[in-house]
């Protein structure tokens, strides 16, 4: 099994949240458990399952709201332990004992120390600053070119996504014309073919008539002669 964990970021008196992902690269099934040092200030979902041969599962884990700034450093931690098993085994047929060492399971087991880290860190003193002397720029400026910058990146992409679809529409409707054209060229085609064959037909007609004729005359004259 292949574990990660990303980092909480904290940020008092709201819940945080970090994802963790289960990895099997193995051919078997694979259960899994996830335990912690502190389970009244976290809350794992699932805590538990089957992770199938070559695929993935993520954890996701949720710190409750904090009133007061963790201690630093953090001495919780998590455990996570698997063990293979059977397959075709599902979330439904896991139990504690199956994590059990002691009846000679080969148990894996996987120990993560829990990392702050603050939701808005303290911005740096800027260099060259001094008692009475005012920063080369302020927050707030600072801030303001932020935003500029953001909404011109927005404005351009706008401006290019919009290019964008007027071109593919332009695209879609030559290709429609396109299509209805040869469409039609094909049905004055084959237009053109059966009045060939009619004509060919017709003509075909006339002559054996125009034959049949002549060889009446031909025998009604000698037979004037006889």
């Amino acid at each position: 099994m292949f574990f990660l964990l990303r980092n909480f970021i904290v940020e008092l008196r709201r819940q945080s949240s970090c994802s963790m992902q289960l990895t099997n690269k193995t051919e078997k099934y694979v259960a899994f458990k996830v335990k912690t040092t502190n389970p009244k200030k976290y809350c794992v979902r699932p805590n538990s399952g089957i992770v199938l041969p070559g695929s993935s599962c993520n954890v996701t884990v949720t710190m409750q709201a904090q009133k007061e700034a963790p201690p630093e450093p953090c001495r919780d931690k998590f455990l996570v332990q698997s063990v293979v098993t059977p397959d075709g085994t599902t979330s439904k047929d896991i139990t504690p004992e199956m994590f059990n060492k002691e009846d000679g399971r080969v148990v894996n087991e996987f120990k993560m120390r829990v990392i702050y880290i603050p939701a808005n860190p303290p911005s740096p003193v800027p260099e060259g600053s001094e008692e009475g002397t005012p920063p080369r720029a302020s927050s707030q400026e600072n801030a303001n070119q932020n935003f500029e910058e953001v909404s011109r990146s927005l404005e351009d992409t706008k401006e290019k996504s919009s290019e964008a679809w007027s071109a593919i529409s332009k695209l879609t409707d030559e290709k429609s014309s396109a299509l209805q054209q040869n469409q039609r060229l094909r049905q004055e085609l084959e237009q053109i073919r059966k009045d060939i064959s009619k004509s060919r037909a017709g003509g075909f007609s006339l002559m054996f008539v125009m034959l049949v004729g002549l060889l009446g005359v031909l025998v009604g004259y000698f037979v004037k002669r006889g």
